[in-house]
């Protein structure tokens, strides 16, 4: 299997599955990870939440981990990657705010390099204008976002994932398996029993 160097963007309040469940996965399999946050460094941390459906109208948010960074964000460019993870939570909606990451995402997506992004994750595609006429899943609270942006929002089960090339969504953390098995397909990425 070829090694992918794949690029983890991420800032404050980044759910805590979200962010480092994919993170030790891409990992485990033999991919190098490198997880920035803008106008911070290597070794630096951010917040992280943990958001759980407890039968409310909505999530609950609860302190998470604090993840510590592995590279600095003013050093990264698409070139230097073959794909791109975008973990959802808060952090997608103020991310969505940074042109610098605005274009950071549509150089990925330009370049047709495989994007995975989760539960509020999609937040970030639909500001940077990549995802028009794609099919996307995202927490369902994102869906009119998503719609907006003139994506086809895919309602799917909370634990379920979607492929459109080389784009793949889900809804949220319950959906880790097939996300990122979805995921590593689009990667090459082939494991063996």
């Amino acid at each position: 299997m070829a090694v992918k160097h794949i690029l983890m963007i991420a800032g404050d309040f980044v759910e805590d599955y979200e962010i480092m469940v994919p993170f030790q996965i891409l990992l485990m399999v033999g991919h190098k990870v490198d997880v920035v946050s803008p106008e911070k460094k290597a070794g630096e941390k951010i917040a992280t939440a943990i958001h759980d459906f407890e039968g409310h109208q909505t999530y609950t948010e609860k302190p998470g981990h604090n993840f510590m960074l592995n590279a600095t964000y003013s050093n990264v460019q698409a070139d230097d990657y073959d794909a791109l993870v975008i973990p959802g939570g808060r952090a997608p909606e103020h991310l969505g705010t940074n042109e610098s990451v605005l274009n950071l995402v549509r150089a990925f997506a330009n370049a047709n390099k495989p994007i995975a992004a989760i539960c509020h994750g999609p937040q970030l595609l639909a500001a940077a204008n990549v995802i028009s006429g794609r099919k996307v899943s995202a927490y369902p609270a994102c869906r009119a976002e998503i719609i907006v942006a003139g994506a086809q929002y895919q309602a799917i089960a909370i634990d379920g994932a979607v492929t459109d090339g080389k784009l793949v969504t889900a809804p949220a953390w319950p959906a880790h398996p097939a996300w990122m098995s979805q995921f590593l397909k689009v990667l090459g990425s082939k494991i063996e029993a």
